[in-house]
């Protein structure tokens, strides 16, 4: 016989962190998504040289948390893996319009909304399945996941977002044969109003190129 899989709903618990203050002196909030292997309180110094008065940064953590070498020094985390998806994804919305509750953003600050690595794939379901109001979409050195359609983006498109594709020219994951690929299903899901931004380097955060995005 064979096992049978069962689903039960819980309570559960994480964190996310935040840097600088939001007061009346902010100007741009920003959700920051990292990729897999990092924590967000790693992934967050990479945004240390924005202006403090002006950006106050939130970086969710992703739940999955696991040793990344055999030493067992070193913690990493994943959003989700091909291991049941589709409820690991609502899984990570829930969590993610909580955070987003639980900050009660001004609504005259500019919300940004950030994702790297696999952080994109988190970044593009949330905003089109939780119809989050950005101003800003950056998807750094990622790929859109595949089910996501034109129509899943059109309440932001009404908006007129600003939408940035950034890329390390030497990224080993994003080649110029995945590119081709990857370039008409974006420039489809966003009217072609999707602004590349290349710079000299590989699968990496670049805090120059970051600190240049709002300029």
């Amino acid at each position: 016989m064979e096992p049978k899989e069962k689903n039960i709903s819980y309570t559960t618990t994480n964190t996310y962190l935040c840097l600088n203050e939001l007061n009346s002196s902010t100007k741009n909030v920003w959700i920051v998504l990292h990729g897999i292997g990092f924590l967000s309180k790693y992934f967050l110094k990479y945004f240390k040289g924005l202006p403090k008065e002006e950006n106050y940064i939130i970086a969710p953590q992703a739940p999955s948390k696991y040793y990344l070498k055999s030493n067992y020094k070193h913690v990493g985390a994943s959003w989700l893996t091909k291991e049941n998806t589709e409820m690991e994804t609502e899984n990570v919305i829930r969590y993610l319009d909580q955070v987003l509750l639980n900050e009660n953003i001004p609504e005259d600050c500019r919300l940004i909304v950030l994702g790297f690595s696999q952080g994109v794939s988190i970044a593009t379901r949330w905003v089109a399945k939780s119809k989050i109001p950005c101003k800003e979409l950056i998807l750094y050195a990622g790929g859109v996941p595949a089910e996501l359609t034109p129509s899943d983006f059109e309440f932001l498109m009404s908006m007129n977002p600003e939408v940035k594709i950034v890329l390390g020219k030497q990224d080993e994951y994003l080649t110029p044969q995945r590119l081709q690929k990857e370039r008409p299903k974006i420039d489809a899901l966003f009217q072609g109003r999707a602004k590349y931004i290349l710079f000299e380097g590989g699968h990496e955060v670049n805090m120059n190129v970051i600190n240049k995005l709002i300029e």
